[in-house]
């Protein structure tokens, strides 16, 4: 029977149990109300992972995705397409010459060139054909010091080829193949337009192995190297991870329309060969120096007459300029370009007709696209006010650049930011005078020349004609004529006098940096 007196016992103990409880609790509470209180706060930062913009595409299924992806046969297509235009196109070159195997390179740290030298007198490497006539453009270095040429094509055809003109600012040449026929030519794209991330297509001949072609993406835009040789050097390439080696020197670069992008021009290794990183001249600057090569045998190239350097956080911070952009001028040559347009130096040029520049070889690159005489807008920041400025360029034979040219030509040493001397005047130099009959442009020589080419006077070369008979007996620019079948030249005049009179062959002879002589036979 159930003991009920135990029960009774047993709830009593319980709620005794509760009520002590519940006196705890109660005198906890009246206790941290009358106390002081110590307040004790843990701060959690909210972090969001991610942007927070937008995602690229609304969010798809990965069928949805698929379906806007090219197929593998599609893309298979495009460049296959791409290498059958492209390929005709390529060329084999090969070079005799009697420099020595390490006269041919300069190389600049990890920078290393493509030109390849098989054996010590002959070299070889790539070029594309940019006209139906038989116009090829390579690498200046390619065909450097170059006695005899002699091109492939990818049909195993052979031609012999001659050097029309070279530029060394951006390591460029022409060449014209020796037939009259029609060539397979390469359309130009236009490089202004490629962007960092498209496909393109690398063709040439690296290590003799002609018409290879290699596959990849422009990895970046607008990079300098520092891989050519010149007191002036125009660097704004397109860098590509498409594989090439030494022998691509000179080859295309091309979108996948089969249109020509670049002239691959470097690369960046230490092994000497493809490491993942090569350096194309960008298409449209190529297509404004190779028009100048066949018109002029030389390029006629606009100067603002600045001296610039790039802007650096602790620069920006110096001057007052609110961000990190545009291209410093440090100096500004007096009387040159950018001095009669009204510039200064300390000023930042922000924009070149209407397009950003952030680095000093996209300056120079948008610059070098000109001619002498061209007016160029120039945007300019100065002391917190931005400014337009139309600068029209000068010419290397202005009279404010003449004598700064020829120092740079005799010395080949970096140009000293001018003096900035207001009262001192210019040095008076002639205009020049055309030799219609030679096709050539001439002019009295100046003092410093003088002294620069060990001479007392003569006649000055300023300019050469490609089609003039003086360029096809090979006779350069930038030297000075002393005497004509042994009549001697002491001006301008005096060699007109001597062409009018004798409009036959001549001997010419010149004198170069130096005083070293030569002799030239102009038909």
């Amino acid at each position: 029977m159930f003991d009920t007196r135990r029960l009774s016992f047993l709830l009593g103990g319980i709620g005794l149990v509760l009520i002590g409880l519940l006196a705890g609790v109660l005198l906890m509470l009246v206790t941290e109300e009358s106390a002081p209180r110590e307040q004790v706060t843990q701060v959690v930062d909210r972090v969001q992972l991610g942007s927070g913009q937008p995602p690229l595409s609304p969010a798809a299924s990965d069928a949805e995705l698929a379906s806007d992806m090219p197929q593998p046969s599609a893309l298979n297509r495009l460049f296959r397409d791409a290498a059958e235009r492209v390929t005709p196109a390529v060329v084999f070159i090969e070079v005799q010459t009697d420099a020595p195997d390490d006269e041919y390179h300069r190389y600049d740290g990890e920078m290393r060139d493509f030109f390849r030298n098989p054996s010590p007198r002959q070299s070889v490497g790539s070029g594309v054909i940019v006209s139906e006539s038989g116009y090829v453009v390579t690498n200046e270095h390619v065909v450097q010091r170059a006695k005899e040429i002699e091109v492939t094509l990818a049909d195993k055809r052979q031609f012999g080829a001659s050097v029309v003109g070279m530029d060394t600012s951006t390591d460029l040449a022409v060449l014209k193949l020796d037939a009259d026929i029609t060539f397979p030519a390469l359309p130009l794209g236009n490089s202004d337009r490629v962007e960092v991330g498209d496909w393109v297509v690398a063709v040439g001949n690296p290590f003799r192995l002609t018409s290879t072609v290699t596959a990849g993406i422009v990895s970046a835009l607008g990079r300098q190297v520092n891989i050519i040789d010149s007191d002036f050097r125009i660097e704004d390439f397109i860098q590509t991870d498409a594989a090439i080696n030494p022998g691509n020197s000179g080859g295309a670069l091309v979108n996948l329309q089969g249109q020509l992008v670049g002239i691959n021009t470097a690369i960046a290794t230490e092994s000497g060969s493809y490491e993942g990183y090569g350096f194309a001249v960008p298409s449209n600057l190529m297509n404004r120096v190779v028009k100048d090569l066949i018109a002029y045998g030389e390029v006629r190239r606009g100067f603002m007459g600045v001296s610039i350097e790039g802007i650096t956080d602790r620069r920006a911070r110096e001057i007052g300029l609110d961000s990190i952009r545009g291209v410093y001028v440090s100096s500004v040559r007096r009387n040159g370009a950018a001095d009669r347009a009204g510039m200064q130096e300390g000023d930042v040029v922000l924009e070149i007709q209407s397009e950003p520049v952030d680095a000093p070889n996209q300056l120079q690159s948008a610059v070098a696209r000109q001619r002498p005489g061209d007016r160029i807008d120039v945007t300019v920041w100065r002391r917190g006010a931005v400014s337009e400025y139309t600068v029209r360029l000068l010419g290397r034979d202005d009279p404010a650049y003449r004598n700064w040219m020829s120092e740079l030509d005799s010395q080949n040493v970096q140009p000293e930011p001018p003096r900035q001397t207001p009262d001192r005047p210019l040095p008076d130099v002639p205009e020049l005078q055309d030799i219609s009959g030679w096709g050539i442009g001439v002019r009295a020589v100046a003092p410093p020349e003088a002294h620069m080419f060990g001479v007392r006077d003569g006649a000055y070369v300023a300019y050469v004609d490609r089609d003039g008979r003086a360029a096809r007996a090979g006779l350069p620019r930038n030297t000075v004529i002393t005497h004509v079948n042994d009549a001697r030249v002491d001006g301008p005049d005096a060699l007109l006098r001597v062409v009018d009179r004798d409009p036959g062959p001549a001997i010419v002879r010149v004198v170069r940096h130096g005083g070293t002589s030569a002799f030239y036979e102009v038909p």
